[in-house]
């Protein structure tokens, strides 16, 4: 879909590429905003936490493939890649990503659900 993006070899090469997790920043808080708007039903510009994206990376399971000393905001870097990579491959679309985080209402599990579905279609 677009040709910027590099081929990956392995899932931990995405979670720890630092121009996806900069771009992926960006990609989350607006997925985040768009879920928080739709649930509202009024405009937000909504961030998302570091120690939200953090736990949820750690209960999708994916935590074990980052160093042992990866501090929370590295940890949220890594999730913030792989949805944004899934997408930016156009295996999870923007509105498949709203959905998913819209059927829950604890967002830890919203985004623990994306994460493991990005795996799933990443085929990782």
């Amino acid at each position: 879909m677009f040709t910027f993006v590099p081929h990956f070899k392995g899932l931990q090469e995405i979670l720890t590429n630092h121009k996806l997790a900069s771009f992926g920043d960006a990609y989350v808080n607006f997925l985040y905003s768009l879920a928080v708007s739709k649930k509202t039903g009024a405009p937000s510009g909504a961030k998302v936490n570091s120690r939200l994206l953090a736990e949820a990376l750690k209960k999708a399971g994916l935590r074990e493939y980052l160093p042992s000393r990866t501090d929370r905001h590295k940890q949220a870097d890594a999730a913030e890649a792989l949805i944004v990579y899934a997408w930016l491959k156009d295996l999870i679309p923007l509105e498949e990503g709203v959905s998913i985080l819209e059927q829950h209402e604890n967002m830890i599990e919203g985004f623990c659900s994306l994460l493991i579905t990005a795996k799933k279609k990443l085929n990782l």
